[in-house]
Formats: structure tokens, sequence, C-alpha cells
């Protein structure tokens, strides 16, 4: 399982309490460029959308330009939405959770199963700023911890 695309800067900013994995209905040249290592989940969300009685997924903001041999593509969007393949049940489950505990749903990683491109995501909790100081400074020890046990080796 080979990650495409990633979400870096999720752990510095959220708290992950959840995983969840999720098929991506994308374009061929998608999914093409995302395997050329493309992709970029940078800025990018999921948001909660009904239509037509129907409550369903999607991925915002997520960055996937033209795949390079594949000419000129008249009218496509990059960050165009993108819907996630997910059960009913648990979009349900999810949708309790996030406005019952006031959570939000953020994107990890693009990554290959077998032939499939999934996207896993987490429901999250955002870090106040003192919560960021506080994983730089633990981050700091153990950096440090780890060059002196080199060191006495």
């Amino acid at each position: 399982m080979s990650a495409l695309a990633q979400n870096k800067k999720a752990n510095f900013d959220y708290e992950i309490l959840e995983k969840y994995e999720a098929g991506l209905v994308l374009f061929g040249h998608e999914v093409k460029s995302l395997r050329d290592g493309q992709g970029s989940l940078k800025g990018s969300f999921i948001s909660v959308r009904t239509k037509n009685g129907k409550t369903e997924l999607y991925l915002i903001n997520c960055l996937i330009p033209p795949y390079k041999r594949a000419g000129t593509l008249p009218d496509y969007n990059p960050r165009r939405e993108r819907k996630l393949l997910i059960k009913k049940t648990e979009i349900n489950r999810l949708i309790g959770k996030k406005q019952v505990e006031g959570l939000t749903l953020i994107p990890l990683r693009i990554y290959t199963n077998h032939s499939f491109l999934k996207l896993e995501f987490a429901l999250a909790r955002g870090k106040k700023k003192y919560d960021k100081r506080e994983s730089i400074k633990r981050r700091d020890m153990d950096r440090r911890l780890r060059s002196l046990t080199k060191q006495n080796r």
C-alpha cells in the first residue's frame, strides 16, 4: 500500500480519533496523475452533502493536476469535488459523531490497495495553539534523546 499523496500537517493540526477508508470517484487521467505522484491533499477537507434525499461525502479542495501525457482537457478543474464511496451506515455514524462531539473529517492519505485507489480519512478534533506547542516540545525532546543514545553507543 504505497502512499500517492499525504496530508503531512494533519497529525500536527489535529488530534486523530478514528481512521476510516473510502473509495474515490475519479477520472482515468486523474488516476494516472496520482500514480505519477502529482496529487496533493494540502488544505483539503471532507464535506457532507445531501442531494435528492441521499447523504454523501465529498473530498473538497484536493489538487490533482491533469496527467501530463493526456493532452488538452477542456474545462477540467484540478480542485473539483470528488465523491467518496462509503456505506450509508458509516456515513450516518460519522455524521452523528461529527454533530454531537464537534469533530471534523480530514483526509490523511491517498494510497493503492491492490489495483484500487483509496482515501484514508480521520475523525479528528482540532488542536489548540498550546497543544501544538506541547507536541513541538515533545518531538524535540524525543529527538535529543535519540541523538544522546546514538552518541553513547
